[in-house]
């Protein structure tokens, strides 16, 4: 990792700061980025990395926070977009789905993934070396727990998305790849989410976990120092699943 520019996405989240640190103490020189506000700076703050807020659904914004990192610190080889989510939504029957809400989380989960690989891609391809990684979820193999339609629909289409890249880039020496996390307590939501599992839904849910236990966040940054590193250089277009075994 050492010499290698990383953007990391995403990192008031758990997931996200774990792969930023996990990068920054292989030797990578990691810039952080999410939503303007408290959250990024005192995320940035405990990481001790420099951060350039953007809103990754915006391409004007995206462009913007590129241009600012690659003036500062130098075009990043690495993309990891840990960005994503339930965007505070609950599941509701097919009925109640409402088109404003199936726009922010496919906004969020797809939408910003591909403004992102304009923005850098053309960087990687004159270095003729780069990474990209998705964080993608189970949700993008199998219908969600979480019953959010735009949720499972948003990550299927993550998944296409990384293998499509993947197809297209592979010749410039950029491999794509996906991290699909199981069932990881890593922010408020998923915090939210386990507590109304109450105690037999969440016994049921680990249950069906070959090891029987939950994932942490440091699981997913191992998957991401793997993928992004330089003996992964012949692998591309995967979804690997870090679920302890339920895939």
């Amino acid at each position: 990792m050492s010499g290698r520019i990383v953007l990391v996405t995403g990192v008031v989240g758990g997931i996200g700061a774990a792969i930023a640190a996990r990068l920054a103490a292989e030797g990578a020189k990691v810039v952080v980025t999410d939503l303007a506000g408290d959250g990024l700076t005192q995320a940035a703050g405990q990481l001790g990395l420099p951060a350039v807020a953007a809103d990754l659904t915006d391409t004007a914004s995206v462009q913007e926070m590129v241009q600012q990192i690659t003036a500062d610190h130098g075009a990043p080889d690495i993309l990891v977009n840990a960005a994503g989510g339930v965007c505070n939504q609950v599941g509701t029957p097919l009925e109640e789905v409402q088109p404003a809400d199936w726009h922010r989380i496919f906004a969020v989960n797809v939408d910003a993934t591909l403004y992102l690989s304009q923005a850098l891609v053309p960087a990687m391809k004159t270095a003729g070396w780069g990474r990209i990684v998705t964080i993608s979820s189970g949700a993008g193999l199998r219908p969600s727990l979480t019953g959010i339609h735009a949720y499972t629909a948003a990550k299927h289409a993550l998944v296409g998305l990384t293998k499509q890249l993947s197809l297209e880039l592979g010749q410039h020496g950029i491999t794509v790849n996906s991290i699909a996390p199981g069932f990881i307590l890593s922010n408020p939501a998923t915090q939210r989410q386990w507590e109304a599992f109450g105690p037999e839904g969440q016994a049921q849910l680990v249950k069906r976990i070959h090891t029987r236990k939950l994932g942490t966040p440091e699981d997913i940054a191992a998957a991401a120092s793997f993928l992004t590193g330089s003996e992964a250089g012949w692998i591309s277009g995967q979804i690997l699943s870090v679920d302890g075994g339920v895939t």
